[in-house]
């Protein structure tokens, strides 16, 4: 006998535990949230700087993008966290929310009605809760533990300071009146640990009657009544299970694996589902469209007179961090950025700069055998865009990825800008003082036509896939602003993927505050 909810939520991740942990407060509501990895018991994921130990093991989704014909033809590889808390409890805990201007944005550019700036600042500080920072942009008491990195690397200290030598302004708060400046980052961290939405919305939440959390359940296909979605089909210990949903069913599986699971259960693009002889619920066409990712290149340096914050990641710094939430591995790798214009005619930050007392390339899966620094340069104003279709009916395939980094011209040429005010940064003092040779690229005075072959060879995710299910009121959209997905009943998507345009900066937060405002939605349709 199939088991019988109010809510089916798919996905334990930065918006699916959210939502499941905001319905759930209502103890006439029965939710059942089903997550495809398991509980979040490793021990790298509550030390900050281990987040990458995580890559590439069976806490991963490992995916990989097709070949990037702007990147020499490489696949891309992309992590994705499979346990709960989704990406949350894989991710660099950067804090940060993004420019006003991109959700005024999503509102005025995509008909995304009630996704303004004003109308989703409250859902920020709702969800926030800092332990420096108030009134009037930031929450002190919401679940969502923020906090000053217990550990930042001195390499941190002199790179802002020679970028504010440089011009660039100082500032303490990257999610205040101006994001513009260079400053240190906050983090989604409690007493040196991260603190992942299962920390934060989960586990508060799990004696809850009314909720049930089932891992290792990997959802195969939304279930259909004619157009109207009423339950899940998904595997679990080897068998195939049902579970149906009275009010809704809630897709939460992030920008990947919502939209795969949308075409799996018959809505996208009808030509694409018929030609994998998929019955069609509804053509959406804009299912596995606009994906998007923020591409970074970094700049790295042999050091000298330092240390490189691997050098503490050994037996005294795991049991620091882990017993004490002190020392260097408390560090979360990012600890210092910026985020300016690549030219000054533009109305807002086009890039970011993420700095790191590592030599942090290819996603720092390269063991170190000399200490380095690393400043990369993250385009977060993105105007490739890309696209995921399935290879296959079986959920266990990955969907092909193609975020076609950089087919838009105006992409390098911001990025290469990018790369050359870092370069000039670097020529500042103190920072400059604790440079040795260049290590990427290999010369301390790169030409232009050096930087574009750093952007070819070098470019990574920054881990922030969005746009597949985006929002809107036009006819590319796959949701409406409720986030209700077109064409059908009683099903919405909930998480990054219905962002018709990644925010300036880290996609965390913001996902965060999808799933705080979805909670509302759906109870106000209740």
């Amino acid at each position: 006998m199939a088991d019988r909810f109010d809510y089916v939520v798919v996905g334990a991740g930065s918006a699916g535990a959210v939502v499941a942990a905001r319905l759930s407060e209502d103890p006439g509501v029965r939710v059942l949230l089903l997550e495809a990895g398991g509980e979040d018991d490793a021990d790298e994921i509550r030390v900050p700087a281990m987040f990458t130990t995580l890559f590439k093991t069976r806490w991963d989704w490992n995916y990989a993008t097709a070949e990037q014909k702007q990147l020499n033809a490489r696949r891309a590889y992309w992590p994705r966290m499979k346990a709960l808390g989704g990406c949350s409890s894989m991710n660099a805990m950067i804090y940060i929310r993004g420019n006003a201007a991109d959700y005024d944005e999503w509102r005025d550019g995509y008909g995304a009605v009630g996704w303004g700036y004003d109308d989703v600042l409250p859902y920020f500080i709702r969800a926030e809760g800092n332990t420096r920072l108030g009134h009037p942009f930031h929450g002190t008491e919401g679940p969502l533990h923020v906090e000053d990195r217990r550990y930042t690397h001195e390499l941190s200290h002199a790179w802002v300071d020679s970028a504010v030598a440089a011009g660039m302004k100082g500032t303490d708060d990257f999610n205040g009146a101006s994001q513009e400046g260079v400053g240190l980052y906050q983090v989604t961290c409690k007493n040196g640990s991260r603190w992942s939405v299962a920390d934060a919305y989960l586990r508060p939440a799990l004696d809850r009657p009314n909720l049930v959390v089932r891992t290792q359940a990997r959802a195969a296909a939304v279930e259909f009544a004619r157009t109207r979605a009423v339950g899940v089909r998904y595997r679990h210990e080897g068998e195939e299970h049902a579970a149906y949903a009275d009010a809704e069913v809630i897709l939460s599986g992030g920008s990947i694996n919502s939209p795969q699971l949308l075409m799996l259960s018959g809505i996208g693009p009808g030509a694409h589902l018929r030609e994998l002889g998929i019955d069609v619920v509804a053509d959406v066409p804009g299912v596995g469209q606009n994906l998007h990712d923020h591409p970074a290149t970094p700049l790295i340096w042999h050091t000298k007179d330092t240390t490189d914050i691997v050098d503490f990641a050994n037996v005294s710094g795991l049991l620091q961090a882990k017993l004490r939430g002190a020392g260097p591995l408390t560090s979360n790798i990012g600890e210092a950025g910026a985020f300016f214009r690549s030219r000054p005619d533009l109305d807002a930050p086009d890039l970011q700069v993420h700095m790191a007392p590592t030599g942090f390339y290819d996603n720092g899966l390269h063991e170190p055998v000399s200490r380095k620094v690393t400043a990369a340069s993250t385009l977060v104003r993105v105007a490739s865009r890309g696209t995921l279709r399935l290879r296959s009916t079986n959920p266990d395939w990955h969907p092909a990825l193609d975020p076609a980094y950089f087919d838009d011209p105006a992409d390098l040429d911001a990025q290469v800008a990018g790369l050359r005010r870092l370069v000039e940064i670097a020529t500042h003092a103190p920072f400059a003082e604790y440079l040795a040779q260049p290590f990427f690229p290999a010369t301390s005075e790169p030409s232009d036509d050096d930087l574009r072959e750093l952007v070819r060879t070098q470019t990574q995710t920054l881990y922030h896939p969005v746009g597949t299910c985006a929002m809107g009121s036009g006819e590319d959209a796959v949701v409406d602003p409720e986030l209700r997905v077109r064409g059908v009943e009683g099903l919405r998507v909930v998480d990054a993927s219905v962002m018709p345009v990644v925010p300036r900066g880290n996609t965390n937060a913001p996902t965060i505050m999808i799933g705080e405002r979805a909670a509302d939605l759906l109870k106000e349709s209740s």
